[in-house]
């Protein structure tokens, strides 16, 4: 009986989880100005599923946020970013903290980002027909990627450093409030 309750729990947990990231996807087309911004705050709900329920659950929670979100999400921009980075980057900041080396690791961080944000870019400009948009960085020049990535990367790296906080501050301060243990 036990683990029945404790699938039910999971599951329990797991739909909501969903729920309020997909009601924070579903607003990014009411609110066009947070299109980055709620899909972060989709991610971050998923470390609660991380702490309270594991590696596995958070990435079956992402997948079926990120299948709906491209469903109900007006902003297919946002759902795309959501997918292909602030959905998966809190599991994967797991795995990225299991290698050795600080300075490695934050290299390899980077380079995830990077190649994740040069693949935002060709599939919103090929996929969703903003062939326009290659056109105008033409226009300022074969650099411009170049340059906007490197403006990028530390606001990736001040995501990342809260991304930890948060995690801590849920762990010690929100976690023992909501379950009323340690």
């Amino acid at each position: 009986m036990q683990t029945q309750q404790n699938i039910s729990y999971r599951v329990a947990l797991g739909g909501i989880v969903s729920a309020f990231s997909l009601m924070s996807m579903f607003l990014t087309g009411v609110f066009p100005l947070l299109y980055l911004v709620l899909p972060m705050i989709s991610g971050i709900l998923l470390l609660i599923i991380i702490a309270e329920i594991g590696m596995q659950w958070a990435w079956v929670t992402y997948a079926a946020v990120s299948l709906l979100s491209l469903f109900i999400t007006y902003d297919k921009e946002a759902a795309m970013i959501f997918i292909l980075f602030f959905g998966c980057y809190p599991m994967l900041k797991q795995y990225f903290h299991k290698i050795r080396g600080k300075p490695f690791r934050i290299i390899l961080k980077l380079c995830y980002f990077n190649l994740t944000m040069i693949s935002y870019f060709y599939i919103n400009t090929y996929l969703f027909g903003m062939t326009e948009l290659l056109e105008e960085f033409r226009e300022y020049g074969k650099y411009a990627g170049m340059v906007i990535l490197m403006i990028l990367n530390p606001f990736f790296l001040m995501y990342d450093f809260s991304l930890q906080g948060l995690e801590q501050i849920y762990k010690a301060v929100l976690k023992p409030r909501i379950t009323g243990k340690k």
